[in-house]
């Protein structure tokens, strides 16, 4: 089943659960707007008692500086949750921002939503957050 978190304001962000992990699909451009808007919607389903989430960005064609913080924010507040979050994305300029902020290394990258849900989750996956991937 997906639900529509925020109808009409330009993006699309819905979430739909799969094997276990609470998938948010964002459609658009994740920045100074946007951000809020899918802040506030995640952390909603982390109070609802949604732990462990999928952030769909195969969809996002730019991120900025504020979609990168909105991330780390909702990061930590999942993490609070003994929770866990993988990214799907595969477009390289939006990558590349995690780059720049030093955090590519320390998300999960995975190229569509059925490889990052191939397995359930299991534990806190964020426990040791933030930590270098090797």
């Amino acid at each position: 089943m997906h639900t529509e978190l925020n109808p009409g304001n330009g993006n699309e962000i819905d979430h739909y659960g799969t094997n276990g992990w609470t998938v948010v699909s964002v459609t658009g451009d994740v920045d100074l707007c946007s951000s809020p808007t899918i802040r506030d919607a995640v952390i909603r389903l982390v109070d609802e008692g949604h732990r462990h989430f999928v952030l769909d960005l195969c969809q996002v064609p730019f991120l900025d500086s504020m979609g990168l913080g909105m991330i780390v924010a909702i990061t930590k507040r999942i993490r609070a949750h003994a929770g866990s979050l993988l990214l799907t994305c595969t477009d390289h300029r939006v990558r590349k921002v995690f780059k720049a902020g030093g955090l590519h290394s320390v998300y999960a990258f995975h190229d569509s939503v059925s490889e990052a849900t191939r397995h359930a989750p299991h534990g806190s996956g964020l426990a040791g957050w933030p930590r270098s991937r090797v």
